[in-house]
């Protein structure tokens, strides 16, 4: 793969990240509203936003062994034509006022989601060595422009037309999923030789015992659920203590700035500093993150808790999704990366549940108490694995 190649995928790749970062920014946004809006029981009025990551999680390991057989553009062009279609379901259940048509429809772009996760992958594997951490980290980068333009147009489409609210955003989001198939179909990426598609490389029973990989897999986790276990309470918490939803929006579109615009820089922090580094400090702000919002409850404490948290999952999780790269050869790169982001994003659907939960029965700092033993778990791990990697250096 040339050095051409490899900056054009990766290219390609982070457009089509922002493309799909801003489609889930207005699932999240408009999906409750709707379930408010049409649900017959209020207290269901969240199960759509819950579909879509269910589904994703659900999809992670299918979706991996089936581009491990048919490639990675055939693969993200069949999750891209399910995500349309379920846009499209959930337009027709928004004519008709049908709540569980509609859930239906996001659970389909959920499906999406479990295809699309794997673009940061897709980038480092076609990449050379040398590129990786960059690629991985460009890819995700893309999504900064989901934190402006997911916000703007949930607010701009939602009345679109006339006579059924929110239908104007569902046919927009299906727009969008076919802008996204348009970009994949430029990928230069070979498809699955017979070889690959055959051989399985080392049992996964083996691939696990490496400290490099479960510490990967278990940073990614703590990284993202802890991301997503503050990220939903912060709105509610915010309004309960009196603030308006503009300051909500205004803490959560600089929250995702946060998460995504270091990526322009955090591969080649990778490439200098070296991975257990990056992952070192991505726990401590993560744990700065939660001292912050512990301080006190004005809109600054919310605004750099959030901040601060972007940041820490940035460095963390792209660290960790690097350090997964360097554990598998190319043959067992399907299912070490399905078991990866089944677990990752397998968290990320128990915090997202338990956010709300705990902040409904206790409070904001109970939320915020609940995150310290997990990133405790993982400043421990990741400072084990700098010594030993440090250890096997000298």
């Amino acid at each position: 793969m040339t050095f051409f190649s490899d900056h054009r995928n990766t290219g390609i790749l982070a457009t089509s990240q922002a493309v799909f970062v801003t489609s889930q920014s207005m699932l999240a946004i408009l999906s409750g509203l709707v379930g408010l809006t049409i649900a017959d029981n209020v207290a269901l009025a969240t199960l759509p936003v819950t579909t879509v990551v269910v589904a994703a999680t659900l999809t992670t390991i299918p979706a991996s062994m089936l581009m491990k057989r048919i490639g990675r553009r055939a693969g993200f062009l069949v999750g891209g034509a399910v995500g349309v279609t379920g846009a499209l379901v959930a337009a027709y259940a928004l004519t008709i006022g049908n709540f569980w048509v509609f859930s239906f429809g996001t659970f389909l772009m959920g499906v999406n989601a479990g295809f699309a996760q794997f673009y940061r992958f897709t980038a480092a594997d076609a990449a050379l060595p040398q590129f990786k951490s960059r690629a991985i980290s460009f890819v995700i980068a893309g999504g900064v422009i989901a934190a402006f333009a997911g916000p703007e147009l949930a607010k701009g489409t939602h009345d679109l037309i006339e006579g059924t609210d929110f239908l104007g955003s569902y046919l927009i989001l299906g727009g969008l999923g076919v802008v996204g198939m348009a970009l994949v179909t430029a990928l230069k990426i070979p498809a699955p030789s017979a070889e690959e598609r055959g051989d399985s490389g080392r049992p996964l029973s083996e691939i696990v015992r490496q400290p490099s990989l479960v510490i990967a897999i278990l940073v990614g986790m703590i990284a993202y659920g802890t991301m997503i276990l503050l990220m939903t309470a912060t709105p509610l918490a915010m309004i309960g203590n009196g603030f308006h939803i503009d300051d909500a929006s205004f803490v959560i579109q600089w929250h995702m700035v946060a998460m995504f615009a270091p990526a322009f820089f955090t591969g080649s922090i990778i490439h200098r500093f070296g991975v257990d580094k990056v992952m070192v400090t991505g726990t401590v702000l993560l744990g700065l993150a939660i001292t912050a919002a512990l301080s006190g409850d004005q809109i600054i404490h919310f605004w750099v808790a959030l901040f601060t948290l972007g940041l820490g999952w940035n460095f963390a999780f792209i660290g960790a999704s690097t350090l997964l790269t360097e554990t598998y050869q190319p043959s067992e790169k399907g299912k070490v990366q399905a078991l990866n982001d089944f677990m990752v994003f397998g968290m990320v659907s128990v915090a997202s549940l338990t956010s709300g939960t705990i902040l409904y029965f206790l409070d904001w700092r109970a939320v915020n108490f609940a995150a310290i033993p997990a990133i405790a778990v993982a400043l421990i791990a990741t400072l084990w694995l700098w010594n030993l990697r440090r250890s096997a250096r000298a």
